[in-house]
């Protein structure tokens, strides 16, 4: 993918017209020039006919220019607002475990580094356009005054845009290499801002993590963009040095080689000074398209790898799922690659059914596979082999998009959103503010336009939020990943001893990964897991 695909993907007939009046821009532009020459060596400086003729040309270069800038721009971030939604839309449409596997640092560089690259460039894009047709316009000019001039001068322009161009691919390279390490500098942020009491707490690993991470990728960052800038730098210099050049050849060379006409010379003098602006310029704006085309490539990729395991977000009324009878899980099995292992850990073969109006415990000690089981049976994480079924029916790619929707769910390493998203505003706000009385928060946390006032909470009260959150979807099933860990004895107890048997009470089937073995005996059912297989189910 690149500029003009993402332009053209967005409207081509947009495109089309911008370049049109860029192109008549350009056209009016170079006709100002000739008509500027003509009075340079007219006798009659205030002829009626270039008067009138130069106002014309004034007010068509300037509303054609207006006209191409403006088509382009709306053009341009129209374009980018498509591309952030296209990219968003994807990355949920893609499974939880290859996002995983991705990691949030790749995935955030995409969304603002490469996102901002792009949107920078298409803001410059509209003067890229303009400037291109000015310089054919130009061009075209020199070549109708001369073509003897022109031939001479076009060969010299091709000689010294080819070495630029030598210069530039060098400077892409570069900028690709910088685009790669701006993913470990992300990855380093990430651990600034996730793992600051870590390293408060260890002045050697903080000193070390500064020396041979951030550092170390900062530098190279740094030396990558310096290097490219530079030869940028270098390539504009060359550039001038080539007009530099095509002025001394076409004023002290070429006349003892062949008569030139006063008109022709004075022409070529005045458009070529006035053909250094826009190419200046064009070398001004070419860093950030480069950049711009580095980011588009790195989002092309990534959005092929999440298109090619996309998973159908679609609900329609064919697949709509009740969950009335049985949730079963048949000799599900799923694997994946655990820190710390040689091996790859898999989970399963599970065999287990859920009914409704029941609370399981899911128990077993660290790393025995507790909460991979709780994203299998949410249908979060995708088995390789078994089924799924649901009042008998087998849940497929076609309706596990429906099949979420039984769930609501308070993971261990929940997302608080600040919205009420997604939520029946059906008494909406009197059940909030009850269950914020029942929490204890409604002296903290109030709704304002449906938004909670504050999430500045401490990690146990952010909990309980999130847990009235879950509790306002109203779900048939309901999922808690370690829920009570961060909570006190008494919210403990209220968790335990009254919203689980409420939730009961409603008819909703709990799920509850727990370690809490005081609480054991309030479960209809345990399950215990050891190493990824069940090995107790009572």
């Amino acid at each position: 993918m690149n500029i003009i695909r993402l332009l053209v993907s967005n409207s081509w007939l947009t495109l089309i017209l911008a370049i049109f009046m860029g192109a008549a821009s350009g056209g009016c532009s170079t006709l100002l020039l000739a008509q500027i020459n003509n009075g340079i060596n007219s006798n009659n400086l205030l002829s009626n006919y270039l008067l009138i003729s130069f106002i014309s040309l004034v007010l068509v270069t300037v509303i054609t220019n207006i006209l191409a800038y403006y088509l382009l721009v709306r053009l341009s971030q129209s374009a980018v607002y498509k591309l952030r939604l296209s990219l968003s839309q994807k990355i949920l449409a893609s499974p939880l475990r290859n996002l995983e596997q991705l990691g949030a640092s790749k995935l955030l560089a995409t969304l603002t580094k490469d996102i901002n690259s792009i949107s920078n460039a298409v803001l410059v894009l509209p003067f890229l356009c303009i400037n291109l047709a000015l310089v054919i316009g130009c061009l075209i000019y020199l070549a109708w005054l001369s073509w003897s001039v022109f031939l001479i001068t076009i060969t010299i322009l091709i000689i010294g845009l080819l070495i630029v161009q030598l210069l530039l691919s060098k400077a892409y390279r570069l900028f690709e290499q910088a685009r790669q390490i701006e993913d470990k500098l992300f990855k380093n942020f990430t651990a600034i801002t996730e793992g600051t009491k870590e390293l408060k707490l260890n002045r050697y690993r903080r000193d070390a993590f500064l020396a041979s991470e951030l550092e170390v990728n900062a530098a190279e960052s740094q030396q990558a963009n310096i290097n490219s800038m530079t030869i940028i730098a270098i390539a504009d210099g060359n550039a001038q040095l080539l007009f530099f050049l095509l002025y001394g050849l076409l004023i002290f060379a070429l006349p003892q080689f062949q008569q030139i006409e006063t008109n022709i010379l004075s022409g070529y003098i005045v458009t070529l000074t006035y053909l250094m602006r826009p190419l200046e310029s064009i070398f001004e704006i070419l860093p950030s398209i480069s950049q711009a085309s580095v980011a588009l490539k790195k989002i092309d990729t990534l959005g092929l790898s999440l298109v090619d395991k996309a998973e159908n977000l679609a609900i329609t009324s064919n697949y709509n799922l009740a969950f009335t009878h049985s949730l079963e899980l048949k000799n599900i099995t799923h694997t994946y690659y655990r820190e710390k292992e040689e091996n790859n850990f898999t989970i399963g073969a599970i065999d287990l059914t859920l009914y409704p109006q029941e609370i399981v415990f899911i128990i077993g000690g660290n790393g025995s596979g507790k909460s991979t089981l709780g994203k299998l049976i949410a249908g979060l994480y995708i088995p390789e082999a078994g089924e799924i079924l649901v009042n008998g029916k087998l849940i497929t790619e076609a309706n596990r998009e429906s099949y979420r929707q039984l769930f609501a769910a308070v993971f261990a390493d929940f997302y608080l959103f600040e919205n009420r998203l997604g939520i029946a505003q059906d008494d909406l706000d009197l059940k909030t503010k009850n269950y914020l009385q029942k929490l204890q928060l409604d002296k903290k946390v109030t709704i304002n336009n449906n938004k909670f006032s504050t999430l500045e909470l401490s990690q146990g009260q952010r909990k309980r939020l999130a847990l009235l959150t879950a509790y306002l979807e109203d779900r048939p099933i309901y999922l808690f990943d370690e829920w009570a860990a961060e909570q006190d004895p008494y919210f403990r107890e209220i968790f335990y001893q009254q919203l689980l048997p409420e939730l009961k009470q409603r008819g909703k089937t709990v799920i509850v990964i727990t370690h809490d073995d005081r609480y054991f005996d309030l479960a209809d059912r345990l399950i215990k897991l050891d190493y990824g297989q069940i090995v107790e189910n009572y």
